[in-house]
């Protein structure tokens, strides 16, 4: 690799600051993440300090009756990891506690989250409204798999509360949010629209994987099943793929004894034990990340082959007022659009960043890029490059995107 001397990057701008979290929430985040359950692992005298994993697919008890007693409310006892497993379990209650919820459940995937969130609001013959243009694979389940058992959806701009309270029909029954959403990072009014949810006995769904716990309490703005592609920034890591569905206690309970059990879409323990591990380090990871992100943005702002920045954070998002109402401080990921019309140099640009690995998802320590061009059926500007930060020195960065830019525009 090359040899990047870091140029002049400018300061952590003014707008990057977020009005102080309340201390009743920071106190949960900490308590959550680092001693909640921690002394109820069953461990041997001395405690150890890490949560130890258990791996056990099975369990045996004492007497016929005592896994009798098992059998009859497998989501309280530990029969059978499909079901529940100490690690997975305690990785369940730190992740309720982080979103301010009565349970959660963990998934082999976001996908499977949110295909569980869904089928345990929408039976056949209902109704669900989606935002347009949703995470792909969620626009693939409400497009074309639901529909084969008679379930509808719909996709609508919920930028606009209006017009999902204009779309809104007597069948349904759910509606699918994900705020911000990706590449372009438009938001919803979160509380606007569980208001108008509730009054219409409609089950609201947040996908909260941009903004995690910490920078937005949806259940405190009204969600009713909050969803996560843990993958991100829960995990942080890069080395498991995992989702969380956060909601009441009724709903959870529901969910695990039919999406969770009954499909078997469950989180390994080795995986929940990972996940363990990466949140000890999400409060610290999101701020260098938000940081560095907002440093790259106020840097890119001021260069002139760029004519568009999507950052919800910046004060030039459409929607900042509202980010700032419902979000607590800024993260990692943004889109930059390329003065170009020309997919070739969207290309040059991506391939020439050395420090920017190109990658279809996000949320880990290292700095990822993904060029609208590369995505099939792409329908925004092909100048149009996504990045995600990660944890290195900010400067160096910067320096890097210099360089690819002066590739892609021939040094202009």
């Amino acid at each position: 690799m090359s040899k990047l001397l870091p140029p002049a990057l400018p300061a952590l701008p003014a707008w990057s600051a977020s009005r102080d979290v309340p201390v009743a929430w920071r106190e949960r985040w900490n308590h959550a993440i680092f001693l909640l359950g921690e002394d109820e692992t069953g461990s041997n005298v001395p405690e150890p300090v890490v949560p130890p994993l258990v791996q056990s697919a099975n369990f045996r008890f004492s007497d016929t009756n005592a896994i009798r007693q098992a059998f009859l409310d497998e989501s309280t006892s530990t029969l059978y990891t499909r079901g529940r497993n100490p690690s997975v379990e305690l990785l369940n209650k730190k992740m309720a506690a982080l979103e301010g919820t009565a349970a959660a459940l963990h998934f082999g995937s976001g996908v499977a989250a949110m295909a569980a969130a869904i089928m345990h609001a929408a039976k056949a013959g209902d109704h669900v409204l989606c935002v347009a243009n949703p995470y792909p694979w969620t626009a693939w389940l409400l497009r074309d798999y639901l529909p084969r058992f008679g379930v509808k959806a719909d996709f609508v701009d919920a930028q606009h509360t209006q017009a999902v309270m204009d779309a809104c029909k007597p069948q349904t029954r759910a509606l699918v949010l994900e705020s911000p959403n990706s590449f372009t990072f438009a938001v919803q009014d979160i509380a606007a629209l569980t208001a108008f949810a509730r009054s219409r006995d409609i089950c609201t769904i947040l996908d909260n994987s941009y903004a995690t716990p910490l920078r937005q309490q949806a259940a405190s703005l009204g969600v009713d099943l909050i969803v996560h592609s843990a993958t991100k920034y829960l995990n942080g890591h890069g080395d498991v793929v995992a989702g969380a569905v956060c909601g009441s206690q009724k709903r959870m309970t529901s969910l695990f004894k039919e999406e969770l059990q009954g499909l078997g879409g469950i989180l390994s323990p080795h995986d929940a034990w990972l996940m363990l591990r990466g949140l000890r380090t999400l409060p610290v990871r999101l701020e260098r990340i938000g940081e560095t992100a907002c440093r790259l943005v106020e840097a890119f702002s001021q260069d002139h082959r760029i004519t568009a920045i999507h950052f919800p954070w910046h004060p030039d998002h459409p929607q900042a007022e509202l980010v700032r109402k419902q979000m607590w401080g800024p993260c990692g990921q943004f889109t930059v659009q390329l003065d170009t019309q020309d997919p070739a140099c969207a290309e040059r640009f991506t391939d020439a960043l050395q420090w920017f690995q190109i990658a279809v998802s996000w949320g880990g320590y290292e700095s990822l890029v993904l060029p609208a061009v590369a995505k099939p059926g792409n329908t925004l500007p092909v100048g149009t490059v996504r990045f995600c930060a990660g944890l290195e020195d900010p400067a160096i960065l910067w320096a890097d995107c210099q360089q690819a830019l002066d590739a892609a525009f021939g040094g202009s």
